[in-house]
């Protein structure tokens, strides 16, 4: 099927259609991001470096303020965020242990 605009959907079946796109998309992209977390867990040096507060911050304000500017509704990326940002450390620190199974 053919993915439509959401403007020119007529049906359910056109908009989950377009729904589902996206969401493969989105897959996508975070199987993309997740990349990023596998070169930190690499590029760190010391298991207690994985977690770092003052970026997780910046992450989430960063993604708040283009979610503003892209008028979705308030709220919505701080939580996702939330989920995402601490999703991804926990897979960092798997995959920092995984590289240094020496470590203590």
């Amino acid at each position: 099927m053919t993915v439509l605009p959401a403007a020119a959907c007529q049906t359910m079946t056109e908009v989950r259609a377009g729904v589902d796109a996206l969401d493969r998309e989105l897959v996508a992209l975070l199987a993309r991001r997740f990349t990023y977390m596998d070169a930190a867990a690499r590029i760190k040096p010391a298991r207690s470096h994985v977690r770092d507060e003052a970026r997780k911050a910046q992450v989430i304000a960063n993604a708040s303020a283009a979610a503003a500017a892209a008028g979705l509704p308030a709220g919505l990326a701080e939580a996702l965020w939330e989920i995402l940002v601490e999703s991804s450390i926990a897979h960092e620190l798997g995959e920092w242990d995984r590289r240094h199974p020496d470590a203590a």
